[in-house]
């Protein structure tokens, strides 16, 4: 997919998605849905920065 796609993508993931970060969670106390939407957003994020 191009990188258009995933730096939209990534837009629209700010604004639903929450923030684990300003709420400062705890990576290791951390639930598993939680780190999946983590590990998802750093897929996207990582994604929408490839050139």
């Amino acid at each position: 997919m191009s990188t258009s796609f995933y730096k939209n993508l990534a837009r629209l993931n700010k604004l639903i998605l929450p923030s684990f970060t300003k709420k400062r969670l705890d990576l290791a106390k951390a639930k598993k849905w939680q780190l999946a939407i983590i590990g998802y957003r750093a897929y996207v994020t990582c994604r929408s920065l490839d050139d």
